[in-house]
């Protein structure tokens, strides 16, 4: 990588990642880097609304700009308006689509750094002036996030997420859990993708068990999405034991049930990330996406139920998706993930 780019100013950074919130999760190590590097750096992210209600008010988060994309057109010239009276030293595009590249293109800065022409989709690297160095395998997504600060000369470690709960939550984290006389147990049921999602006749299985034999309040947590209500609707009838339902509860208040779970099982979705970055124990089901790639970052392998490749397969890291996989993963698998995990981290308290 060229001296000038590490080199770089880094007094204004922008960020452009306006996806998911298991994005902005893997996000937020890449800021607390460049805040660790340059303590008086000022960053402005372009993200939409959903992730935004997540990292609004985060301390070192110091400006959002909301990309909304279902005002279509009129999204692109809303962010170009506000994105023009904001000047950056590096502006670092960490999606590889053209959407995000033409978001960058709005950017003033003498450094807009993106993926390299292998990795970025769309033309994406028309958009960039720099980019980060080809990289001969497949890696996770945080650690492909991190080569944008080796490019820079940040060093990434310690990964810090910061992710609250933050002072002015914990009342509503003790109001919520004081009600509640067990351990609690999250279960994330629904995802962006049906694909992604997991049976809820089984999750309903699931929820007794943990109630009968691990002495676990289940509580379901997630949007108020279609699917996700009618998974709500399935297992609050199938189940024996009714769990706890705080869907809807919105972002901050899933990091306060999150991180004041005992236990949280999910899919591949930002929940799983957020459980991750809290360092609480999370059962990750996983079938559809490659979980090299997409599921839980350095921690918690030992809790994955890996649906995604056969039985001692070796496959790559890719962005490869493999639909019909989650039908897989049976009552028993989850159970045999659950009983590890009462044996291996059950004692530990958060």
């Amino acid at each position: 990588m060229s001296q000038s780019l590490r080199d770089a100013r880094l007094d204004r950074v922008g960020i452009v990642m306006m996806s998911a919130v298991g994005d902005a999760v893997h996000v937020l190590p890449v800021i607390n880097a460049l805040k660790r590097h340059t303590a008086d750096a000022r960053v402005t992210w372009v993200l939409q609304p959903a992730p935004a209600t997540l990292v609004r008010g985060h301390p070192q988060v110091d400006d959002i700009v909301i990309f909304d994309r279902a005002r279509g057109r009129r999204a692109f010239t809303e962010v170009k308006r506000q994105l023009s009276t904001r000047p950056f030293d590096v502006v670092l595009d960490l999606q590889v689509y053209f959407k995000a590249g033409l978001v960058t293109s709005f950017t003033k800065a003498p450094v807009k750094l993106g993926f390299d022409k292998a990795r970025a989709r769309d033309m994406n690297w028309l958009f960039t002036t720099h980019r980060i160095p080809p990289h001969p395998a497949g890696q996770h997504v945080q650690d492909q996030y991190f080569e944008f600060l080796q490019a820079l000369g940040v060093e990434p470690e310690p990964a810090a997420w910061h992710l609250g709960p933050w002072d002015d939550e914990r009342e509503w984290q003790r109001d919520f859990f004081s009600r509640i006389e067990r351990p609690v147990a999250a279960i994330v049921v629904g995802t962006s993708k049906a694909e992604k999602d997991w049976i809820p006749e089984r999750w309903a299985q699931v929820v007794d068990v943990l109630y009968d034999e691990y002495g676990l309040q289940p509580v379901l947590v997630g949007g108020r999405s279609a699917r996700e209500l009618a998974a709500e609707r399935v297992i609050m009838e199938r189940a024996r034991h009714k769990p706890i339902s705080a869907l809807g509860s919105g972002l901050r208040k899933l990091v306060s049930i999150l991180d004041g779970s005992a236990l949280v099982l999910a899919p591949d979705t930002g929940p799983l990330h957020m459980a991750v970055a809290l360092d609480r124990p999370v059962i990750s089901l996983i079938g559809y996406t490659n979980p090299k790639r997409t599921g839980p970052w350095r921690r918690f392998h030992d809790l994955i139920i890996d649906a995604y490749g056969a039985p001692g397969e070796d496959y790559p890291i890719s962005m490869e998706n493999r639909p019909g996989r989650m039908p897989s993963i049976s009552v028993d698998d989850v159970v045999a993930r659950i009983d590890f995990w009462h044996h291996t981290y059950g004692t530990r308290r958060p």
